[in-house]
């Protein structure tokens, strides 16, 4: 494998990965209610700790398409420039 296959692998990761978030934040920024509706039938969640999770899901899941998404591709760029 290559630098180049991998550079392009890990932009397409990316792009994927920080839509899905944006999509994500999106919804439960337009739809708060009706995604705790859903939710809290399933799991029994107060709105106070639905509200705590949702945070901490958008949160780690930012954290995790910057260390393993966009920092791998922005060094492997930095190589390849």
């Amino acid at each position: 494998m290559d630098i180049l296959l991998l550079s392009n692998f890990l932009k397409w990761c990316c792009i994927l990965n920080v839509s899905i978030l944006f999509i994500s934040t999106l919804a439960l920024s337009l739809m708060p209610d009706f995604i705790y509706r859903v939710h809290g039938q399933i799991f029994q969640l107060s709105r106070q700790a639905f509200n705590t999770q949702i945070y901490q899901f958008l949160a780690l899941y930012k954290l995790l398409v910057l260390v393993f998404n966009l920092t791998p591709y922005m060094a492997l760029w930095l190589i390849q420039s």
